[in-house]
């Protein structure tokens, strides 16, 4: 059984340097979701510097992770790693947008098609964030702009009618996406609408300051109570 025992300590040391890279690969995924989480963050408050360090740490994890399982492929395609690569995209793809950046491809960021259109479905979400706090302090065509590449994301997710063993589950990320969408959009028209009835308000308010008689018809030919009774 010379033989088996051989056999069983080469498979050890194969085992050992599979787990070895797979606890790096764990702590190195972890660093990236953190690093992109405050990027996205940086992105959202507008402190373009840190959002560009962040950004540059993310990178370098993402490529370490393609050079230390490059040996390992399984352990490359592995949900933990492949959500950490996702989050890449997630952060690369909101903080271009929303500095009107190009947007980066898939071969710019290194990563697959799938985990690309998957982080691309989780930037609406973040783009919906960054649209409601402009909507805070009013409408505004950055809002509207905004909203336009959250629909274009969609559009280009809605044509990928493939099975989720291909797309890995992208069928429910769209569906998701597409109620943001519809939430942003009807919070941005109600917005656009307070804006018009301000400006009215404004406007006929200037008008009786302006013209006394003016104003004083114009409060004539308002229904009284006793009209509306």
């Amino acid at each position: 059984m010379q033989k088996l025992e051989s056999i069983a300590e080469n498979i050890r040391k194969e085992f050992d340097v599979r787990s070895a890279a797979r606890d790096k690969a764990l702590a190195t995924a972890r660093q990236l979701t953190r690093a992109c989480s405050l990027a996205i963050r940086a992105a959202h408050r507008l402190e373009t510097n840190g959002m560009a360090g962040l950004l540059a740490e993310a990178r370098s994890l993402a490529d370490g992770l393609h050079s230390d399982l490059k040996d390992h492929a399984d352990l490359f395609y592995a949900g933990y790693t492949q959500d950490a690569l996702k989050e890449f995209v997630e952060a690369s793809v909101t903080c271009a947008l929303i500095q009107s950046q190009p947007l980066p491809a898939p071969e710019d960021l290194g990563v697959s098609g799938p985990t690309y259109l998957n982080g691309l479905a989780e930037v609406v979400g973040e783009l919906r964030r960054r649209t409601l706090d402009i909507l805070r302090h009013g409408y505004s065509e950055e809002a509207e702009r905004l909203l336009t590449h959250m629909d274009d994301i969609y559009d280009s997710l809605v044509t990928m009618d493939y099975p989720d063993a291909i797309t890995n589950g992208l069928r429910r990320q769209t569906d998701v996406a597409r109620s943001i969408i519809e939430k942003t959009r009807g919070d941005i028209t109600f917005s656009l609408r307070g804006e018009h009835l301000e400006q009215a308000i404004s406007r006929l308010s200037g008008q009786l300051n302006s013209d006394p008689l003016t104003g004083a018809d114009t409060m004539r030919a308002l229904p009284s109570n006793q009209d509306q009774a």
